[in-house]
């Protein structure tokens, strides 16, 4: 190309008076010479268009201009990938966020410095609160900055504008009416409950209700695409924390999450005359004949669950049997109650001596520690891991891969040895298990047996570390309970997750992997914390406020 050019200009020298006179010949030069130009340029790498700052793709595929707040600036841009399954042809088109380019942590407090406040506007307080999100967009102010330069209520006002155009721009909606605001503009951030929605259906004798902030952590990639995480909790640092976490497994390998089994479960108490007749009860149900008359009494109840399994254990005269089944986009525990009753008739036209003694025997097991939901499993039973590399682990976790692997294996996997726990082979799964269930109006109480993590850390032959949480009972639902009051179906809605899904389970399910995500988050910036002996001074200074003076 250099050639061409170089002998392009010594014709035209040569031959001046000839293309000056010929406007014909003239044209023909120029449009060869414009054309070896912009080849010369352009393999340098010299870009004419920067592409990147005109067009954003959504999660849809549609291709809108990037404005003022609805769509984030170039910082917070998307950028589209595409993602192939192999059980799935088609190809899915998604939108994955950058991580987080500040993220307020609770490590290396005594380090830390105070923000600086170069670039940032001196007349930011008479700014809109549209403009200031959008310099919030632009990194130009950092999110945690907010209620320094605003008061508290002004900031929390533009944090809401900020992640409703992040949301926003991965097709978040509020799926009904557009002008009602962004995907947050039904979560209270002023005085409001709908006491409408809470009667009959989540409180009796109502005198109030107890307000708990929401944060947001991400974005986080998990299983290829970013999302955003609510979670409501007391507890300073908690949230900060996970949004360090957070920011590591999106600077890593994200995430990638399984479901390895999917099913409530129920254990009725039965009684019979004898220990002989209750043998009996437990060898029929195990014959496959027989099974399939229980699971049709059970379907009988229902439009979405299906019964899988009916294990039975002998006590004596009582057999409890636990049923498992699958309950669609809910948590389940009304519709397999329901379904137990029909099981229970079916199995007294066989058995006419036998009585219920309790439609849950305790067997199945909700909301207490057990041993069962540990290795059986009870709702959605997940599998969670990630890579961080090295480099990430020393800057943004502020510690060292074989530091934080011993602190795992001494205190996750001896220390909780040493204690006799069940399902507790974790640093704090149940304080992020809680944070997104208060959040996405799940049972709170289910937490117990939600909590049941164990978390492994490993060093990879390069160096990276690797880590996992297999949780097997993560006892959640998009409809029903709570998660029909206003300020929960705002959180669902910015998970992506509100109502029933496409198919049958398909957004419970989702859930189940936003609660590992969170949980797994947790894990490693706690973890890191730990390793690097800087939890109590990151306490002190994020969870204690100032003596008044």
């Amino acid at each position: 190309v250099t050639t061409l050019l170089l002998l392009s200009i010594i014709t035209f020298l040569s031959n001046a008076s000839v293309y000056l006179n010929d406007n014909t010949a003239l044209m023909t030069f120029l449009g060869v010479w414009s054309g070896l130009l912009c080849y010369f340029f352009g393999f340098f790498g010299i870009s004419f268009v920067e592409l990147d700052d005109l067009v954003v793709t959504d999660a849809d595929g549609q291709q809108r201009q990037q404005g003022v707040v609805t769509q984030p600036q170039k910082q917070a841009s998307c950028k589209s990938r595409k993602v192939e399954s192999p059980n799935d042809p088609p190809v899915k088109v998604i939108s994955l966020h950058p991580p987080a380019s500040s993220t307020p942590v609770c490590s290396d407090p005594i380090k830390s410095k105070s923000p600086t406040n170069a670039g940032i506007p001196t007349n930011v307080k008479d700014l809109s609160n549209e403009e200031i999100a959008t310099l919030v967009l632009q990194d130009k102010i950092k999110d945690h900055q907010l209620e320094k330069l605003l008061d508290p209520h002004r900031a929390v006002a533009v944090r809401r504008l900020k992640f409703d155009a992040l949301l926003s721009s991965l097709g978040k909606t509020t799926g009904e009416d557009d002008k009602k605001g962004g995907v947050l503009s039904e979560l209270p951030h002023e005085h409001d409950l709908d006491y409408k929605r809470v009667l009959g259906a989540n409180c009796e004798i109502v005198v109030g209700y107890i307000p708990i902030p929401v944060g947001i952590v991400g974005p986080v990639t998990l299983n290829g695409e970013s999302v955003y995480i609510p979670m409501a909790t007391t507890e300073g640092c908690l949230v900060a924390s996970t949004n360090r976490g957070c920011k590591a497994i999106t600077q890593g390998s994200g995430a990638r999450s399984t479901i390895l089994r999917d099913g409530i479960t129920r254990a009725p108490c039965v009684r019979l005359p004898s220990a002989h007749e209750a043998a009996q009860v437990h060898l029929w149900i195990e014959e496959a004949d027989n099974f399939a008359k229980l699971k049709e009494a059970f379907e009988s109840t229902t439009s979405f669950g299906k019964l899988i399994e009916a294990s039975p254990t002998v006590a004596g005269r009582n057999v409890y049997i636990r049923l498992r089944c699958f309950s669609g986009d809910a948590m389940g525990m009304n519709m397999i109650s329901k379904g137990s009753l029909a099981v229970i008739e079916c199995l007294r036209e066989q058995f006419p001596q036998l009585s219920l003694v309790a439609l849950s025997g305790n067997m199945c097991t909700d909301k207490k520690a057990a041993a069962m939901n540990w290795i059986e499993g009870r709702g959605k039973s997940v599998v969670i891991e990630a890579t961080i590399p090295k480099d990430v682990v020393r800057s943004t976790l502020k510690t060292s891969v074989p530091a934080i692997v011993e602190a795992n294996v001494n205190k996750n996997l001896i220390g909780s040895a040493m204690a006799g726990t069940v399902g507790g082979f974790n640093a704090h799964a149940a304080n992020n298990v809680t944070a997104v269930f208060l959040a996405t109006g799940q049972d709170p109480a289910q937490n117990v047996e939600s909590s049941n993590c164990i978390t492994l850390m490993e060093v990879t032959p390069e160096g990276d570390l690797w880590i996992s949480c297999t949780m097997p009972s993560i006892e959640v639902g998009t409809v029903g309970g709570g998660t029909g009051l206003s300020a929960q179906s705002a959180c669902l809605r910015a998970i992506g997750v509100k109502g029933g899904g496409e198919n049958p389970g398909d957004n419970a399910r989702q859930l189940a992997h936003v609660v590992a995500c969170a949980t797994m988050a947790g894990e490693l910036s706690l973890m890191a914390a730990l390793a690097s002996n800087s939890l109590v001074a990151a306490h002190m200074q994020h969870n204690r406020k100032p003596a008044s003076k």
